[in-house]
C-alpha cells in the first residue's frame, strides 16, 4: 500500500509540475499580456513570467512597439477636380493593450483602412497647388484625425508622412511648361533690372564728369591711353567738320 501511495503521490506531483510548467508564460519587455479568466477580461500583465492556468485562463500577447503601416496608392480628386494618386506611411504604437484587443477585431487592418479614407478626404479638401506646397501641414492634419479616431482602440499615432503624389502625364507636361515659362519670365526681369542699374550708373557717371571741370578731358585721355596700350588696336579719330575747315584755311594761308 505504501508503495502504491508513494507512486500515486509521485505521479500527482509530476502532473502538477507539468501543469505549472505549461502554465508559465513569458512576456517580453516590448509586450503586454491581456488576460482572460473564464472568457472575461481580468487585467493586463506586465513583462516577466506569468502564471496562466490552462482551460480556465487565456492570455493574448500584444506587441507595443512602434509599427509602420504602408498606405498603398489611393486614387483621389483634389478640390479643383484634379485626379491624382497619393500614398503614405503611418507610424503608430499601442498605448492600451486591452482596448486594441477588446475594442477592435484587427487593429492593424482598421488603422490602414482609416488612414486610406482620411487621406482621400483630406486631399479632396485642398487644391493641387495647396497639396504640393503644404504637404507637411496636410500630413499633420491626417495624423490628428487618425489619432483621434483610433483613440477608442488604444492606439496613438506618432506621425504620418506623405511619400509620393503621382500626377497624370498631361498635367506633368503642363506644369513643366509653366515652370519653364516662369524661369524665362524671371530671366527677362533680371536682365531688365540689370540694364536699368547700368543705365542709372552711366547717368550718374556722366553727371559727375560734366560737373567737374576737366574731368571729361581726363577721362578721354585715360581711354586713349588704355586703347593705345594694345598694339593690335586701331584707333580712329573723329574731329568736328569746323576743325577740319579751320586747318584747311590755315594751310591755304601758309601756301600763299
Amino acid at each position: 500500500m505504501e508503495d502504491l501511495f508513494a507512486s500515486s503521490l509521485l505521479t500527482i506531483l509530476i502532473i502538477v509540475a507539468a501543469i505549472i510548467f505549461i502554465s508559465i508564460k513569458q512576456i517580453n519587455e516590448y509586450q503586454r499580456g491581456v488576460m482572460y479568466t473564464f472568457g472575461k477580461y481580468t487585467g493586463t500583465k506586465m513583462p516577466g513570467w506569468r502564471l496562466v492556468i490552462p482551460v480556465f485562463q487565456n492570455m493574448i500577447k500584444v506587441d507595443i512597439r512602434t509599427k509602420a503601416v504602408d498606405v498603398p496608392n489611393q486614387d483621389a480628386i483634389t478640390k479643383d477636380n484634379v485626379s491624382i494618386q497619393i500614398n503614405a506611411v503611418i507610424y503608430y504604437k499601442i498605448k492600451e493593450a486591452d482596448k486594441s484587443i477588446n475594442a477592435v477585431e484587427n487593429y492593424y487592418y482598421a488603422v490602414s483602412q482609416l488612414a486610406q479614407t482620411t487621406m482621400r478626404n483630406a486631399v479632396g479638401e485642398v487644391t493641387l497647388d495647396e497639396l504640393l506646397k503644404n504637404r507637411d501641414a496636410i500630413a499633420n492634419r491626417i495624423e490628428t484625425i487618425v489619432d483621434k479616431a483610433s483613440d477608442p482602440w488604444g492606439i496613438e499615432v506618432d506621425t504620418v508622412e506623405l511619400k509620393d503624389i503621382l500626377l497624370p502625364a498631361d498635367l506633368k507636361r503642363t506644369i513643366a511648361k509653366e515652370a519653364e515659362a516662369e524661369r524665362e519670365r524671371r530671366a527677362v526681369i533680371i536682365k531688365a533690372e540689370g540694364e536699368v542699374m547700368a543705365a542709372a550708373n552711366m547717368t550718374k557717371a556722366a553727371r559727375m564728369l560734366s560737373e567737374a571741370p576737366g574731368a571729361l578731358h581726363l577721362r578721354t585721355l585715360q581711354s586713349i591711353n588704355d586703347i593705345s596700350s594694345d598694339q593690335s588696336n586701331t584707333t580712329i579719330w573723329m574731329l568736328p567738320l569746323e576743325v577740319l575747315r579751320a586747318l584747311e584755311g590755315m594751310a591755304e594761308r601758309l601756301n600763299k
